[in-house]
């Protein structure tokens, strides 16, 4: 199975880039995903969507799904 992995502001930094592709037919969830592209725990903070669409770190991905990373945005007055 191939994922589009991509990760936004600060998280890009902290990841070494703005994405990766994986390959692994060990991965059923997000929260999987995100085990195989680091070695820290899930932040609770994060914020996660496959295929743009807001998820769950227990929604199940595909192969070819793009799952996306990114910290909780707030929006300025």
């Amino acid at each position: 199975m191939t994922i589009q992995v991509r990760f936004f502001a600060s998280l890009r930094e902290q990841m070494g880039g703005s994405d990766k592709q994986i390959q692994s037919d060990e991965i059923l969830t997000v929260a999987d995903v995100w085990a195989h592209v680091s070695d820290q725990p899930l932040p609770d903070t994060i914020l996660y969507a496959v295929n743009m669409d807001y998820a769950e770190a227990t929604t199940v991905v595909q192969d070819g799904d793009e799952v996306a990373f990114f910290p909780p945005v707030t929006g300025g007055g």
